[in-house]
């Protein structure tokens, strides 16, 4: 017989008897659900406003490249340094306005629970900072690469460690997998491995705005190989490059919709499984590779020894033990140099999907 509320039981009480009826894994779906439509309600009244309209619109588009190309001119006019400094105070500006702001001071004090709010404040003023310094960066890539002297790699803006692995890795002419993440100025890991005659075929998210992906799209095909969109297909595209003995360069710190649930930075996260999967089906070495910012306005490129991967009883690669690995030497990175990594993008975010392979459903 179905049971009945009482007369006087009021619509709040039944709410609660009957949400205690349901299973706990029907309540966290029920929440993720709730956020979830919550999250698209309000990025769809976001595209649907005024303001959002005038933003995806050609006019506007095409003007934010131009000041972009502007800023690129104004950039070279002024010198590397100063027009550094001066985008990197105005990006720490900017901070204050961004909604990206706010989830960047979430994700660094669940990273960095023992650290005070100063300590944690400074690293993400220092986000801020290197953000805008890398964008201006850009006019000055290819000078930066050609100051480079393999014959003197600690002379110069800048400094190589591990350059005898890249040596190596070009005299073998062995196919490998070069993976890295957005920390630092990560396009000079590429561009100098290109000038040392260790060209990529890299994997990469084209920005919104078509006209600022065309232009950043030329400056990077000057020291990049095949350039690879990310997404349906990509996968594909990796493998013949692989097959064909050529070398492909992948940065796997980002969320990945249908990624491998691994831990980063003690949380369960969606993480790019595309270095485990690519090294177990074509048994490729694997190197590590990054570029940081130092004090003096210099950097320095790091390219690690091949990986002694993890691999099952049969001797082919462990497809999982490896992505943890990678994932492991990167969040090591990004413990060594925090202010120099993306915080700002929704990093450990689940949909439903994710949630359920998070508990093991899927």
């Amino acid at each position: 017989m179905k049971e009945e509320a009482s007369p006087a039981e009021t619509p709040l009480k039944r709410r609660r008897r009957n949400r205690r009826k349901l299973s706990q894994a029907s309540i966290d779906r029920m929440d993720t659900q709730r956020a979830t439509k919550a999250r698209r309600a309000a990025k769809r009244k976001r595209r649907e406003s005024l303001v959002g309209r005038i933003g995806r619109s050609e006019f506007f588009e095409r003007r934010v490249a131009g000041g972009m190309r502007f800023v690129f001119a104004w950039s070279r006019g002024v010198g590397r340094d100063r027009a550094s400094r001066v985008a990197g105070r105005v990006a720490r500006g900017f901070a204050g306005w961004s909604r990206e702001n706010e989830l960047a001071a979430e994700n660094l004090a669940a990273a960095f629970p023992e650290k005070s709010d100063t300590e944690r404040a400074k690293i993400l003023a220092g986000v801020w900072d290197n953000l805008g310094r890398q964008a201006v960066e850009y006019a000055f890539l290819q000078d930066l690469v050609e100051s480079f002297d393999p014959e003197r790699p600690t002379g110069g803006p800048i400094e190589a460690v591990g350059l005898e692995h890249v040596i190596a890795l070009r005299d073998s002419g062995k196919p490998a997998i070069l993976f890295g993440a957005h920390l630092g100025n990560f396009e000079l890991t590429p561009a100098l491995g290109a000038k040392m005659g260790l060209p990529v075929t890299g994997l990469f998210r084209p920005p919104a705005n078509p006209h600022i992906a065309a232009e950043i799209e030329a400056r990077r095909s000057r020291y990049l190989g095949r350039m690879v969109v990310s997404g349906p297909g990509a996968a594909l595209e990796v493998a013949d490059a692989l097959k064909k003995g050529r070398h492909i360069g992948v940065l796997i710190d980002q969320r990945i919709t249908e990624g491998q649930v691994i831990p980063f930075f003690g949380r369960p996260s969606l993480s790019n499984p595309l270095v485990g999967v690519m090294a177990r089906i074509f048994n490729c070495p694997v190197h590590g590779g990054y570029a940081v910012r130092l004090p003096d306005g210099r950097f320095r490129v790091v390219m690690t020894p091949p990986l002694d991967l993890p691999r099952d009883a049969r001797g082919k690669v462990d497809v999982e033990g490896a992505n943890i690995m990678v994932h492991g030497m990167v969040e090591q990175w990004i413990r060594q140099y925090p202010e120099q990594w993306l915080w700002l993008h929704d990093r450990w975010r689940f949909g439903r999907k994710g949630q359920e392979r998070a508990r093991g459903g899927v």
